[in-house]
């Protein structure tokens, strides 16, 4: 059974406040769109307390992307932190085409026609569709659209590029709305000709993740592996959790999060295919996979989303972002909020201080098994380097990692202090940025470049002796990489 930390939550909550300039344990990804587009908000986001920023590719071009990947680098260098980049891959994401005025009225009863052979709405009851579903589905099977405010059933295979269906509500539709299709297996076809070229593009680009949407096993995780390595990039996977195949049994979610390096819980479409009221089920189940396996967990979709228009949350908001920060989670995610929202900057000050007085003021659940991540060794050196800063009252964790392997076995243990990474590769601290109460540096390796670190921290005031004592303690995890790797607990006083 996993180790349980002491819950002297006064005493947690006097290590946070001492420590509170860097001890934001779950991160915050925010999405960077037409609200935050110009250096300075994308910098103010950054410097608010956001440690990865994501592009959605279902919007914008490449031209704007690449400003956004400067700006975004820029603010993470000024801030002198590391900040993940994440390219989210729209899949397929089925969209309509252009709707004629940008709105059109259903009628419970009506036949529509999708079809992908048309871009803009002609004729009254025939729809264009961005993606073809004549090869995809069967008749039967139901369609929503517009985020399941009209749903629908098919009833007719028209031709090769059309199907038609009959609403079973009324509403409206209006462009570019997006259709889901819970019942629907697409096969594992579920990179599109638009993915494939935005992979290509974005491998030459700085991302430290893909997110790849609408996967339904573990083999898609899988192909779009090879299909990196065939491009040169070693980014890492966040797997999209959002299709009722998914989500259908524990052994499918499982080995999905043993394929990929991240599941992001997208509790938007999961809601809409396989329905609102396992998301919550879900959710705990799968951060509690992620833990177990030593995977990157992050919370998605409307964890702010009344702040689109409010400058404040809802209670509602609050204690799920909250009950998201006692599982365990690595990461909440914004989206609209910061994307399109009137309050971007608010929001992420909202969310962090929701984190810091969870965090602050309760425990961490536990999980019913230790983390096993691929490398056993390194998962019982982070196990024991836990449990020694616990037992001697360390105030920091200070981890040498060359592959991020370790830093990620550490953050799996969830210790309640901060842990500060060190590596050589920039790539890795990018990526360890999501990571749980990890802070990430790059510094040239050496054999104590973990105690060097913590001395130049402690000098320049980013580590701080807690009140009452004269030196920091500090618990360094490290190695000799060009022998063993990680192999060492040191405890040194700062």
């Amino acid at each position: 059974m996993i180790r349980k930390f002491k819950t002297d939550i006064a005493g947690c909550a006097r290590i946070y406040s001492d420590m509170s300039k860097i001890f934001k344990r779950t991160k915050i990804l925010a999405t960077i769109g037409p609200a935050v587009s110009t250096e300075q908000k994308v910098e103010e986001l950054i410097m608010a307390g956001v440690n990865g920023c994501r592009l959605n590719f279902s919007h914008g071009d490449n031209e704007t992307r690449d400003k956004q990947i400067e700006w975004v680098r820029k603010a993470a260098q000024k801030k002198g932190r590391s900040v993940a980049m994440i390219q989210d891959l729209q899949g397929p994401k089925i969209r309509l085409g252009i709707v004629k005025d940008n709105h059109y009225d259903v009628k419970e009863g009506d036949e529509l026609i999708l079809d992908s052979a048309i871009k803009e709405q002609k004729k009254n009851g025939i729809l264009p569709l961005q993606y073809n579903l004549a090869p995809k589905v069967k008749v039967g099977e139901p369609i929503y659209i517009f985020d399941g405010k009209i749903r629908t059933h098919v009833t007719e295979i028209v031709s090769e590029t059309a199907i038609k269906v009959v609403a079973e509500n009324d509403g409206f539709v209006m462009n570019n709305k997006g259709l889901n299709l819970p019942e629907t297996d697409f096969g594992g076809d579920i990179l599109t000709p638009k993915d494939m070229a935005d992979i290509e593009w974005g491998a030459t680009r700085d991302f430290d993740y893909v997110a790849l949407s609408f996967i339904q096993c573990a083999d898609d995780i899988h192909k779009l592996r090879q299909i990196l390595r065939e491009h040169d990039s070693n980014a890492k996977i966040i797997a999209k959790i959002e299709t009722k195949k998914a989500v259908e049994s524990d052994k499918t979610l499982e080995e999905i999060v043993k394929a990929s390096d991240v599941i992001m819980v997208a509790r938007g479409d999961m809601a809409v295919e396989a329905g609102a009221e396992i998301v919550p089920i879900v959710q705990r189940k799968l951060v509690t996979f992620c833990r177990e396996h030593g995977k990157l967990c992050i919370v998605a979709t409307q964890t702010m989303g009344s702040m689109v228009d409010n400058p404040e949350p809802t209670r509602a908001e609050v204690s799920d972002v909250a009950n998201a920060v006692i599982q365990g989670v690595d990461v909440v995610m914004l989206s609209d909020e910061t994307a399109n929202g009137k309050y971007p900057l608010e929001t992420v000050k909202a969310l962090k201080k929701v984190i810091l007085y969870t965090q602050n003021n309760s425990t961490v659940a536990p999980v019913a098994n230790d983390p096993k991540s691929n490398n056993r060794k390194y998962d019982a050196i982070s196990n024991a380097a836990a449990r020694l800063a616990e037992n001697i009252g360390a105030d920091v964790i200070v981890c040498q990692t060359a592959s991020g392997a370790t830093g990620l076995a550490m953050a799996a243990q969830r210790p309640n202090l901060p842990i500060v990474a060190v590596t050589g590769d920039t790539r890795v601290a990018n990526q360890l940025a999501l990571a749980y109460a990890t802070s990430a540096f790059v510094r040239p390796y050496s054999v104590n470049v973990g105690i060097e670190l913590a001395k130049e921290l402690k000098a320049s005031g980013y580590l701080q002796v807690p009140k009452g004592k004269k030196d920091l303690v500090a618990v360094i995890v490290s190695g000799n990489r060009d022998f063993c790797g990680t192999d060492t607990i040191k405890v040194r006083q700062i």
